[in-house]
């Protein structure tokens, strides 16, 4: 019987990225109010622009929650009423 020899290279940056890829996709998951800048960051988008074209939307205003001088948006309403505000450009 011949003896079978088997060699696995680990890329670990790759293998870093896929877990942290990964991770963020169920941490989303779990979200349930955004704020301006964690919207910024999930969408790729500045602050300003986001400001600009999307929070004076009426559909999006009705996912808006205030407190003070803070706002929030609801998590998942915000992003059906983003993709019907996007899908219109």
């Amino acid at each position: 019987m011949l003896a079978a020899q088997v060699e696995v290279n680990l890329d670990k940056t790759a293998i870093r990225q896929y877990i942290e890829k990964r991770l963020d996709e169920e941490v989303r998951e779990a979200i349930l109010l955004v704020d301006l800048k964690k919207m910024s960051e999930m969408l790729c988008m500045s602050e300003r622009f986001i400001t600009d074209e999307l929070l004076h939307d009426p559909r999006i205003r009705a996912c808006e929650v205030r407190r003070n001088r803070k706002r929030w948006w609801w998590y998942k309403p915000l992003l059906a009423a983003i993709e019907e505000v996007t899908s219109e450009w």
